[in-house]
């Protein structure tokens, strides 16, 4: 069986796996592609190297809920990354709705306020098995240029703190930050919090559109619980092999 959300894969106290199979349990990859054929053709391409996939906004728009029918079907777990972020009442209803998908795990924008967050979170409270609510502190591509832009006076890593502190304040414990905020929201949420960090670009690959990123085995050693890497295995001329590799380089830091 696939594992579920794992409790804290990044405290020393885990139980002791295989590195390789450790690694296989903490790789989500984002299937940010047009439409579910697609999808469901990167699935097949990565059966038996991963276990966990991101639905995100493009194929959720393009494909609506039922895409993740046939994911979860092959026995795969889903971390469903919408990132609600609206008045109080409605992110509790998106919350509400999107918990009976399947999903292990699900996001919400952390700047939507302690109200908003203290409402998804209770959203969830009469959900059985519910999936792991995750505040998005900053997106990966926002760097100090993007935050002064939006009128944002602290730079990202004081931002992300704050928003940090705040979600932990509202209940929260999980979040999704940058790698380069990785080690101080572990140290600030502590060993059981569930930390999903993007971004994750192996050495030598293209940036893209993230400007705060680092490679995958420096990401588990500052603290992460989970990696999420999208197109330096989507866009990959072998899918399986690239994510074989990095699942090789995580196994380093495990």
């Amino acid at each position: 069986m696939v594992p579920s959300v794992l409790p804290s894969p990044a405290a020393n106290g885990a139980p002791d796996i295989d590195p390789g199979e450790a690694a296989r349990r903490r790789l989500i990859v984002a299937l940010d592609v047009p439409d579910a054929s697609s999808a469901l053709h990167l699935v097949g391409r990565l059966e038996g190297t991963c276990t966990w996939f991101k639905v995100g906004l493009e194929l959720f728009v393009a494909a609506g809920p039922r895409v993740l029918e046939p994911i979860l079907a092959r026995g795969h777990s889903i971390f469903l990354d919408l990132k609600f972020h609206d008045i109080p009442n409605t992110v509790a209803g998106a919350v509400r709705s999107a918990s009976q998908l399947g999903a292990r795990m699900m996001t919400v924008h952390a700047s939507g306020g302690p109200a908003m967050l203290a409402a998804a979170r209770k959203a969830l409270e009469s959900v059985t098995n519910p999936p792991q609510l995750l505040a998005v502190t900053m997106l990966t591509s926002m760097d100090a240029e993007q935050t002064a832009a939006v009128g944002l006076q602290r730079g990202p890593s004081d931002q992300v703190n704050l928003l940090a502190r705040m979600a932990l304040d509202a209940g929260m414990r999980g979040f999704v930050c940058s790698p380069q905020e990785v080690a101080a929201v572990r140290a600030l949420a502590g060993p059981e919090a569930t930390l999903v960090i993007p971004g994750i670009r192996p050495a030598g690959s293209d940036a893209g559109d993230q400007k705060r990123i680092a490679t995958p085995a420096e990401t588990l050693r500052m603290g992460a619980s989970y990696l999420v890497v999208g197109r330096p295995i989507a866009q990959a001329a072998d899918p399986a092999a690239a994510a074989a590799a990095i699942l090789k380089e995580m196994a380093t830091a495990l």
